[in-house]
């Protein structure tokens, strides 16, 4: 009898396992399963890695989530009164949620830094990056990028009427001021060898050593430096850039729908002539041609 029942059980279990393996088989021929589908937890973690579905959930939660700076007067500066996020890169990020979601207001700013503003991206608390930030071959292997929606570039900032009108104006004789660890004092110190180059901790202490006449001229990127002669109009960006500092909206890598949806919008703003007025409210001059 022992014999007979384990023979019994095992054919049981054999029953059992074929039954499994036939529902399993139907979902996969059938196409209709959480990989190939669209409503299960899988098919959704496959699709954000293959950029497609990422744009979907966007739609879905019916807010974009954007990472900007709050300090960087002109692209994106929180005024302390209203509490308000305002400047170009706000403006874009309004544009973009309006493509996307029909709603400019249905729109999330986080604030980001430099340092911050990756890791919160690929960790999933933003949706994208609009934060002055450079297209680099570096970065490139981090993120996906947007076309360039801001072509910025070093620059200098002088006190109105210095006899230094550009690049070509400084000379070993000049003092220049600039941030420490930048790539703005190794381009100035390439261009100009020789040069004396004062550095300071951030770009404030440097604008207010140019103030006090510690230095001929300042030098980062123009989109910042215009930032600092609104703030004061008694300097001035003169010259023009003298290396190429292409800025892009970043997005999670693989996110390919996202990326679409963001260059489709860049490319109904400049068509519409929208761009250039978003440009000349904040820079207060329309983008070089």
């Amino acid at each position: 009898m022992a014999k007979k029942k384990r023979w019994k059980l095992a054919g049981i279990a054999i029953v059992c396992a074929l039954f499994v393996l036939a529902g399993c088989g139907g979902n996969n021929a059938g196409g209709g399963g959480a990989t190939a589908g669209t409503g299960g937890n899988g098919g959704n973690a496959a699709a954000t890695e293959g950029g497609s579905g990422a744009l979907d959930k966007i739609k879905e939660r019916g807010k974009l989530v954007v990472g900007v700076k709050f300090d960087t007067k002109l692209f994106g500066l929180k005024d302390p009164a209203t509490g308000n996020v305002e400047g170009f890169d706000i403006d874009m990020s309004k544009e973009i949620a309006k493509h996307i979601l029909g709603d400019e207001n249905a729109l999330e700013l986080k604030e980001v830094t430099s340092k911050t503003r990756i890791p919160m991206l690929n960790n999933g608390e933003i949706d994208m990056i609009v934060a002055t930030m450079t297209i680099t071959e570096e970065r490139k292997k981090e993120v996906d990028f947007s076309d360039v929606y801001f072509q910025a570039g070093q620059s200098l900032l002088v006190k109105k009427g210095s006899p230094i009108k550009g690049i070509e104006d400084v000379t070993a004789a000049t003092t220049v001021l600039g941030t420490k660890g930048s790539t703005s004092v190794k381009n100035i110190r390439d261009k100009v060898p020789g040069v004396k180059v004062l550095e300071f901790d951030n770009y404030q202490d440097a604008f207010n050593a140019l103030k006090a006449g510690q230095g001929d001229t300042l030098t980062t990127d123009d989109s910042i430096l215009y930032g600092m002669a609104a703030q004061d109009a008694n300097y001035e960006v003169v010259g023009e850039p003298f290396t190429d500092e292409p800025y892009g909206i970043a997005m999670q890598k693989g996110n390919a729908d996202i990326v679409q949806a963001v260059n489709d919008t860049l490319k109904e703003l400049h068509e519409s002539g929208e761009y250039d007025k978003l440009y000349e409210k904040w820079i207060g001059k329309k983008p070089s041609q």
